[in-house]
């Protein structure tokens, strides 16, 4: 893979490229959580919709395994939905 391809841009929102996904897994660190963490990668405003299955694919090329294979991160949801006004509310109490 030449140098031009590992500057490929994996992860738009952060701007993770191809690089420095491999290189972190090619340092050990497999599963799509330490990826996230090392790089920021999916941590983005689309928060991975974008680039989560091209890096578990890029992980299963590196690991010589199936994308299925790979462990996928915990999604964790809001525990509670804040209303907005709610937010707002507790603003124009600290003026």
């Amino acid at each position: 893979m030449s140098t031009k391809d590992e500057k490929t841009i994996v992860c738009r929102c952060a701007d993770v490229t191809l690089g420095e996904i491999k290189d972190v897994i090619r340092k050990g660190y497999t599963s799509l959580d330490e990826i996230k963490r090392l790089t920021r990668a999916g941590m983005g405003q689309c928060q991975g919709k974008t680039c989560r299955n091209l890096i578990i694919n890029i992980i299963a090329t590196e690991l010589g395994i199936r994308s299925e294979d790979v462990k996928i991160s915990r999604f964790r949801p809001p525990s509670v939905t804040i209303p907005l006004e709610l937010l707002a509310k507790e603003d124009a109490d600290e003026e």
